[in-house]
């Protein structure tokens, strides 16, 4: 919140629009609410089934809306997100062990849904000002997430070593939100849905370098159709 405060005033950007804060309210609630969902899910059910589902969800979502709102894009570009949409599932599958837990197909819709608000939330933002509307995201983020710790007395302490960590995690993640809303405000919804939803691919390319996991077929599949819809994607918004 801090650093999206000091960017808003580097950027002299205007105080929010109230309708902008109303957005940044609701975008603030759905992501708690999905990343909550979403944890929920993976420690109770099946990680192959509630990741792509909730990953899935929350990049159709936007492009049904973002279609709705903008137009239709070429067919290239529809047949990238198309791709990428499919990426996202391989790449977030995981082998089927544990079949006799519980899907957790509920926790993966729910999350989904969630994701899906928060995109078209931060997608209606007039444009006037982009990091402004972050700070309420995160105001209102912190807020909830106190209001939780303390109604439930959750434990909420943390061990020194990993302080500097959570920084380091909360920078970039308030980056790849700012990177979002710029995004959509100079492009289409869908599109800059779509392609932020291709986080997971970075992150099982990353476990496999520095953390040596196993790298499946499916882990193959995705990351190579995710190359292939990028360039689609980049190629027909362009010509466009």
């Amino acid at each position: 919140m801090l650093a999206a405060l000091a960017a808003a005033i580097a950027r002299g950007e205007p105080f929010p629009a109230v309708a902008d804060i109303g957005l940044a309210v609701v975008a603030g609630l759905a992501g708690v609410a999905g990343i909550t969902m979403l944890y929920r899910g993976l420690a109770e059910g099946r990680m192959g089934v509630v990741a792509p589902t909730s990953a899935l969800l929350a990049a159709t979502i936007p492009v049904v809306v973002g279609f709705a709102r903008e137009g239709v894009p070429p067919p290239v570009v529809i047949g990238g997100v198309v791709l990428a949409m499919l990426a996202v599932v391989l790449v977030t599958r995981a082998p089927g062990a544990q079949a006799d837990h519980p899907s957790g197909i509920k926790w993966g819709l729910a999350a989904g849904l969630a994701f899906g608000c928060f995109y078209v939330a931060i997608g209606g933002l007039s444009g006037a000002t982009a990091m402004g509307p972050l700070v309420v995201v995160r105001l209102v983020q912190a807020a909830l997430m106190a209001t939780v710790i303390v109604a439930w007395r959750q434990p909420w302490r943390m061990p020194g070593t990993v302080v500097w960590r959570l920084v380091g995690i909360g920078l970039l993640d308030m980056i790849g939100n700012a990177a979002f809303i710029l995004a959509s405000q100079t492009g289409q919804l869908a599109i800059a849905a779509v392609l932020s939803s291709l986080y997971p691919v970075t992150t099982v390319i990353l476990a496999i370098v520095v953390l040596r996991e196993r790298l499946t077929r499916s882990h193959v599949a995705g990351i190579a159709l995710t190359a292939v819809a990028i360039a689609m994607i980049a190629g027909g918004s362009a010509a466009a």
